[in-house]
């Protein structure tokens, strides 16, 4: 019995493409989850989905052209950003209306490109992502991701602080908010870059958000939220993996999907949750 328990742990990982892919979701992981909490925090969730969707066609574009998906990439959130502040200076049109008609049309030109009968094989693969297909380069670049999200975090958690809780009164500590807002913005810009290669274009907020919101839902403090986020993103990704390789399901969606489960089951287990709460009045405790 345990023989054959300890055959299906190790089994997926006797092949060099499933050993790679662990190792990318373990990066990944460790660089979303801690960064998905400030995400959250600056309430900046839509706006990473609208990043990673409005980078697609410069991703399909540098594919089309054999250059590296990075620069096609960064491209594409060049001319987003570009595009956004275009339409957000028209009066008529407003902020939050100038995005979704701007991310709207870029995401579909994208698919539009990458889903093509004219395109070579394998574009539609920057949607849905192939994290199984992930090379050295890739991990690679994973890995520099990491160092450097973890690091960068690490030197600004002081001020991410203290702009995300007083915003107003910030500069007269020393810290100016627009600043700190562009180093967080340049960080999900850069884990979009180099995670939307393994995750691809629909399912790489999955990883930003999801882990990061199921760690909130059991706790508030940054530091404990920040790793509990990390180990659920690893964890969901290894068990994505594994319902990949035994369901045969595709793994960045398996990947998704752990992400949305484990997210659940914090969410029921959460102090504030309805169902928490219940209990602890009928034990006669405060919540």
């Amino acid at each position: 019995m345990i023989a054959e328990v300890w055959h299906t742990l190790i089994e997926p990982w006797q092949q060099g493409i499933d050993r790679r892919a662990l190792i990318e979701v373990v990066l990944l992981g460790l660089a979303g989850g801690a960064l998905g909490c400030w995400i959250i925090f600056y309430e900046l969730s839509y706006a990473t989905e609208s990043l990673a969707h409005a980078l697609l066609p410069g991703l399909v574009a540098a594919a089309l052209l054999g250059l590296p998906l990075v620069l096609g990439g960064a491209a594409g959130l060049v001319v987003a950003a570009l595009a956004i502040a275009a339409a957000a200076r028209t009066p008529a049109v407003g902020r939050d209306t100038a995005i979704a008609v701007v991310v709207t049309a870029l995401l579909g030109l994208g698919a539009l490109l990458a889903l093509s009968p004219d395109t070579p094989a394998g574009l539609g693969e920057l949607l849905f992502g192939d994290v199984l297909g992930v090379s050295d380069g890739d991990l690679v670049l994973a890995a520099v991701l990491a160092v450097a999200v973890l690091g960068a975090l690490g030197t600004l958690h002081g001020r991410l602080l203290v702009v995300g809780f007083d915003r107003l009164n910030a500069p007269a500590l020393g810290v100016r908010p627009a600043t700190v807002d562009a180093a967080l913005l340049l960080l999900v810009a850069g884990a979009l870059l180099v995670a939307v290669q393994g995750m691809g274009n629909l399912l790489v907020i999955a990883v930003l958000v999801g882990p990061a919101a199921g760690a909130r839902a059991l706790t508030h403090r940054m530091a404990p939220m920040m790793a509990l986020a990390a180990l659920i993103a690893v964890l969901a990704g290894l068990g994505g993996l594994y319902l990949s390789y035994y369901a045969r399901t595709a793994a960045g969606a398996s990947i998704a999907v752990m992400i949305v489960g484990v997210y659940a089951v914090a969410l029921a287990l959460s102090p504030r949750s309805p169902r928490t709460l219940r209990g602890a009045r009928r034990r006669g405790r405060r919540p």
